[in-house]
């Protein structure tokens, strides 16, 4: 059984995740579209998207089109090379921020799990230590330029009590032999 949330053993540059947010303009963050899950301001800007369409933010997997980079994509150079770390297929590829004082409420998200074959990872870009991110009732502390894997199909939260915003890169992808041995990875003892 796959733990609900686990470090994976990757780490990133945080300087240059943070070099290619700021490639980001302002006006690309486009607000989420689901207005009933959140409180504040809580905006996507899509990297990879159905049809690479940069105003596209809904990561659907029901989608007949296929999923491609986005023009603003070119711009991150290291995200480039960060998804090349993996070495599996991508659906969507995102920043997602949620500004300061700003909340998400309780829910859950479906098919998003190992064993549904389809994985969502976030990456820290820009957190701080009064980011309360809760699953299944547990709090977890991410920290810049790590790797993590969460099962959303679980209950989840998020509050920015901080006074920075928080960015992650979130990535939704397809799970191989490649994801499952890197999470298989990080659960076996060292």
């Amino acid at each position: 059984m796959t733990p609900s949330s686990l470090k994976l053993p990757l780490q990133f540059d945080i300087s240059l995740l943070q070099r290619d947010l700021s490639q980001v303009l302002s006006s690309e963050f486009i607000p989420h579209f689901n207005t009933r899950y959140y409180e504040g301001d809580w905006n996507v800007v899509p990297l990879r998207s159905i049809e690479g369409r940069a105003d596209h933010i809904y990561p659907d997997p029901t989608a007949q089109k296929a999923f491609a980079d986005t023009a603003i994509l070119k711009r991150c150079l290291y995200v480039q090379e960060v998804l090349a770390t993996f070495k599996c297929p991508f659906q969507s590829v995102r920043f997602l921020r949620l500004k300061v004082g700003s909340s998400i409420k309780e829910h859950k998200d479906y098919n998003l799990s190992l064993e549904d074959g389809e994985a969502r990872v976030h990456i820290p870009v820009v957190t701080n230590p009064e980011v309360e991110f809760v699953l299944d009732g547990k709090r977890i502390d991410m920290k810049e330029g790590e790797c993590w894997y969460h099962n959303f199909n679980l209950s989840h939260r998020i509050a920015n009590r901080g006074t920075t915003d928080r960015v992650h890169l979130v990535l939704d992808c397809n799970v191989n032999d490649w994801f499952r041995e890197l999470l298989f990875s990080a659960i076996r003892p060292a």
